[in-house]
């Protein structure tokens, strides 16, 4: 288990006797989260800061706090950035205050330390489009083996992925780690605190273009997974055959490459993918000589990807067919996209955690397998950068043939409607609207028992609002 020596020794190099008997359980960024023997690493926000929180953390039981400004005086707090000595540590009563030059970096370098600590294999994930599922259901095909450590919810960032990591303990045998890209030289610094041997790369989109900058960019960002990896046989570069920016990621990798898709060519393939709309998908699944017909509870025919790369991890940790399978199967697997009743009986798949012109093609195209009326209900696509006319513009495209009627919300979503329009959706079939609510308001008045509704957006657009006022109460 973590302790606060770990922590002194990952910051100051000094590890005090004294601090070994006090246990670390847990380390937050959120002082409502904290609980007893936690560590509350105080981070300054655009609009909150966290070194207002301190006392707070404190009250719920947190025994450390990581702090890089000072706080209340009534507080111990030891100064990291000073020259300490045994005296120092000769009582150390807790809670306790560590005063840092950054508290992020600090967060991030003790992660690093505990990492190297546990002898542990980690699965990196990362992708514009699919890598939450893909470590959803990679997670859940590992755990038929393996005591395996995921992150929670979507913690894949420079914060999220550190407190991840200190939640592993030495009964782990497996991590999968996402990863996410926001900038070029993110998923090295993740590496380097991961030390991820497997790679798994889903996609390279078109989302967070505002950011990473263009596509070109976004895939070099990706690749730096693949060039933290150790040479093989250790490393493994899993890698969508079916992509050609991810196809050619194989030439920056000393790892071995797994190459999984639709095509032959690849190590694990898949062929025969049918739709059974919200009953999920079914496929046939080539690995050499051996050929399993699989039908698996993930929605859409786009899953078939998630299910490749899942097993592909299975077979390179040297799972049996039978546990990939189980895995696979699992009806614990946590998707992001979820068919709920509406009030009036209506379906709604609701789809609202994130878009991006690749994951809302991916869901019209499960909404053209569902009978009924098809009712596509479409907000802003944000951080396209210089895509965004074009992503817009394809997915209206889509929706044109997919759709008999078409909501838009927001403001770029109105290039959805045009290019519908100019496809050839009947403006009778086109509603625009500014605002959730209006699209609320709408849908409770024309939505019908028969229909099927898709609710896409970028969370920015907050459309899980649209969701929660039109589902069925219990």
């Amino acid at each position: 288990m973590l302790t606060v020596a770990d922590i002194f020794d990952a910051l100051s190099g000094l590890r005090p006797s004294g601090a070994e008997g006090q246990v670390v359980v847990d380390a937050t960024v959120d002082s409502r989260t904290a609980i007893s023997g936690a560590m509350f690493v105080a981070l300054p926000g655009e609009r909150l800061n966290g070194h207002d929180f301190v006392d707070d953390a404190f009250e719920n039981g947190a025994c450390l706090a990581i702090i890089q400004r000072d706080v209340s005086p009534q507080h111990r707090i030891l100064d990291l950035r000073l020259p300490l000595t045994p005296d120092d540590f000769q009582t150390l009563t807790y809670p306790l205050c560590l005063r840092v030059e950054d508290s992020l970096l600090a967060l991030q370098r003790v992660a690093s330390y505990w990492r190297r600590k546990i002898d542990v294999r980690v699965i990196g994930i990362t992708g514009s489009v699919g890598k939450s599922t893909t470590k959803e259901v990679t997670a859940r095909v590992l755990s038929q083996r393996y005591s395996t450590l995921k992150n929670p919810g979507n913690l894949n960032n420079e914060i999220g992925l550190p407190l991840t990591v200190l939640q592993l303990t030495k009964n782990h045998q497996r991590a999968v780690l996402e990863m996410g890209l926001y900038v070029p030289g993110e998923i090295a610094l993740l590496c380097d605190i991961a030390l991820p041997h497997v790679g798994v790369v889903t996609n390279v989109g078109t989302v967070h273009a505002e950011r990473a900058g263009s596509q070109e960019a976004i895939a070099r960002g990706k690749a730096e997974l693949l060039r933290a990896l150790p040479p093989a046989p250790a490393g493994v570069a899993v890698l969508n055959y079916d992509d050609l920016w991810v196809r050619g990621m194989a030439e920056q990798t000393k790892a071995r490459v797994f190459f999984y898709g639709l095509d032959p060519q690849a190590d694990l393939w898949a062929d025969g993918v049918e739709g059974l709309g919200l009953d999920g998908i079914r496929f046939r699944l080539h690995y050499g000589n051996e050929i399993l017909h699989l039908r698996i509870p993930m929605l859409g025919r786009h899953s078939v990807h998630t299910a490749l790369r899942a097993a592909a991890v299975g077979l390179i940790e040297g799972l049996s067919w039978q546990e990939i399978v189980s895995g696979l199967r699992s009806s614990q697997v946590e998707l992001r996209l979820v068919a709920v009743r509406a009030f009036n009986g209506a379906i709604i798949l609701d789809d609202t955690y994130n878009a991006s012109p690749d994951s809302v093609l991916a869901a019209l195209n499960l909404l053209s397998e569902l009978d009924g009326r098809k009712v596509a209900v479409l907000g802003d696509m944000l951080e396209l950068g210089p895509y965004e006319r074009q992503g817009h513009t394809l997915v209206g495209i889509r929706a044109a043939d997919v759709a008999d009627v078409l909501i838009t919300v927001g403001l770029k979503a109105q290039m959805i409607a045009e290019a519908a329009q100019q496809a050839g959706l009947s403006p009778k079939a086109i509603e625009k609207f500014d605002n959730n609510q209006q699209a609320i308001d709408w849908l409770k008045e024309h939505m019908e028992l028969t229909d099927v509704v898709l609710v896409k957006g970028s969370h920015g657009m907050r459309m899980d609002c649209i969701v929660e006022s039109l589902e069925a109460r219990p």
